[in-house]
């Protein structure tokens, strides 16, 4: 439901933002933002305007709207194809998800449709080579931490608590506000067949939304000194508020002893 609701920047995004803001500090980068959404997402991209972006694009077009991740990431990769025309693009910044839909499917979707090398859930960049056009980051993985290299251009997605966003400046806020943002509806975006946004090109569809009914049952405390006595006083609990079960258990048991 948008109706009266604050437009925001999603916050994994500006982890995002802030890494491409630092490697224009270091390089002399453009940054351009880019969203897809209604009118009002403007104030999104004006944000990111005040924090240092260079340019800012809005994609919108009511054949967008109702799209899943896969129509979304089908419609960006077609404007940064686009935007890549006359910007030859490094680097294309992503956060690792949305706070909304929490699928981490967009930033894979747009690599995988530009035919981009995807780093996926970056923690740090530790160094980028111009000349021999390659980059070097952790990526964070069950159990540690991945060290990859590979070739530019690529995709990154950011994770969390990878950095701090930074205070925009003065000058920075005036331009923003002065500034006229860029709108692309499906055709000035390149897309090549809008049968392939919106619902039409969703395959996902969200049935219902609605909460979940609060539980009633009030959780029952388990007293014990030891690990022991609480594994023993849990079991017993267990058996007594399911009398079959423990006769169930004890059945198959038997019944795997007398197999082997």
């Amino acid at each position: 439901m948008r109706q009266g609701v604050p437009t925001i920047i999603n916050p994994y995004d500006l982890f995002a933002l802030e890494e491409a803001l630092r490697l224009k500090d270091q390089f002399g980068a453009k940054v351009t933002v880019l969203t897809m959404g209604p009118k009002m997402a403007d104030q999104a991209l004006r944000k990111a305007l005040t924090f240092g972006a260079d340019e800012a694009i809005l994609l919108t077009d009511r054949a967008f709207a109702g799209s899943d991740t896969l129509a979304t990431s089908y419609a960006l990769s077609s404007a940064v194809a686009k935007i890549g025309q006359t910007d030859p693009i490094d680097i294309v910044f992503c956060g690792k998800q949305t706070i909304d839909g929490d699928t981490a499917q967009v930033g894979p979707g747009i690599a995988t449709r530009l035919n981009l090398q995807q780093l996926t859930y970056v923690s740090k960049i530790v160094s980028i080579d111009k000349d021999a056009r390659q980059i070097v980051v952790h990526r964070r993985a069950e159990g540690g931490v991945q060290v990859l290299k590979t070739a530019m251009p690529c995709l990154i997605t950011m994770l969390e608590d990878t950095n701090h966003i930074r205070f925009g400046t003065m000058a920075d806020a005036f331009r923003a506000a002065r500034y006229t943002l860029t709108e692309w509806s499906a055709t000035e975006a390149g897309v090549p067949d809008v049968t392939h946004c919106g619902l039409r090109g969703s395959p996902t569809v969200v049935k219902k939304v609605f909460a979940p009914t609060a539980k009633t049952v009030k959780a029952t405390p388990i007293a014990g000194d030891t690990p022991e006595s609480l594994s023993q006083t849990l079991i017993d609990t267990l058996f007594s508020a399911h009398p079959g079960l423990q006769e169930d258990l004890e059945s198959r048991v038997a019944s795997n002893s007398q197999g082997a």
